[in-house]
């Protein structure tokens, strides 16, 4: 929680552009604070925003607390410039999907999401870094990343967005190539997407990953061979999970993938272009987040 023995100092780090709804949250956030006596900044993202304004006012304003107010590539934005420090990150979900949130089960309401930050407890949970940057939650290559990049570039949002984008993936969807390299054991498979997975499911809900924890040390790599339109729709619609005989799952601290040629590949909501290889390896009690008290 944010400490109650001192003026608490908290920088409150807003994506406007999160979410399928534009929301004015300094006079939801500023009300709350003003309540609780805490002292606050805020900062709001740009398009480009590199990380390097929010440090300087880390430097300048020396919070306890900077809150993401966004979506998964918000979060994951504070995360970078926070991880291996004593400053605790806060949550609040501002974006379409929210999957980090849902997975440490923060509210999606900004009231419950401003009391977790008052009541809360802090915990430290993993990051993986994956080609040199850093993933909280459910990064892939292949088809979902696709799926993105669609998404992202359409005028649609909400789950008739994601429905519509999905057809089109799903008609289109390349089969790859992948070399998977972990524990000196080199394995060779034909799949639609690869999932690095720090957490079990994405944010709409579907379960890719049903043993996920963020806290163990380890992380997944989630090989998905097959999957039927129905099957897409209904898992990024529905909370659902896949088949076994679909899936392959490895655990892994560390592990090196090649494909056969460029595929598509996000990081934590976030689409980053194509790649052939990814190195990726796990960095166990990075980040200290305020969670619920029955996350304890």
């Amino acid at each position: 929680m944010i400490n109650k023995t001192t003026t608490p100092n908290v920088l409150f780090v807003i994506n406007q552009r999160s979410g399928s709804e534009r929301k004015n949250y300094e006079p939801i956030i500023k009300t709350f604070a003003a309540s609780r006596q805490w002292t606050i900044n805020f900062y709001t993202l740009s398009a480009y925003d590199d990380g390097k304004e929010i440090t300087r006012l880390i430097a300048q304003t020396k919070p306890e607390t900077v809150v993401a107010v966004g979506g998964d590539g918000t979060i994951t934005t504070v995360a970078k410039l926070v991880a291996g420090t004593d400053i605790k990150l806060g949550i609040i979900p501002a974006g379409s999907a929210n999957g980090m949130a849902k997975e440490l089960n923060i509210s999606e309401d900004i009231g419950g999401a401003l009391q977790n930050l008052a009541e809360g407890q802090s915990k430290k949970v993993d990051v993986l870094y994956i080609n040199n940057m850093l993933s909280l939650h459910m990064s892939d290559v292949g088809l979902n990343a696709r799926l993105i990049k669609y998404f992202e570039a359409g005028n649609m949002r909400g789950r008739w967005g994601y429905a519509r984008v999905a057809l089109k993936v799903f008609f289109t969807r390349q089969v790859m190539r992948a070399s998977i390299t972990h524990d000196s054991e080199t394995i060779k498979r034909k799949a639609l997407m690869i999932v690095l997975a720090n957490a079990s499911k994405y944010g709409t809900g579907a379960v890719i990953n049903p043993n996920g924890n963020p806290y163990d040390g380890i992380f997944e790599v989630v090989i998905i061979k097959q999957m039927g339109l129905i099957t897409l729709l209904k898992m990024w619609l529905n909370p659902l999970g896949l088949s076994p005989d679909h899936i392959e799952v490895i655990k892994a601290k560390k592990v090196h993938i090649q494909t056969q040629r460029k595929m598509h590949f996000q990081v934590d909501g976030e689409y980053l272009g194509k790649v052939q290889h990814i190195d990726a390896y796990i960095d166990p009690a990075q980040v200290n987040i305020i969670l619920p008290k029955k996350n304890e």
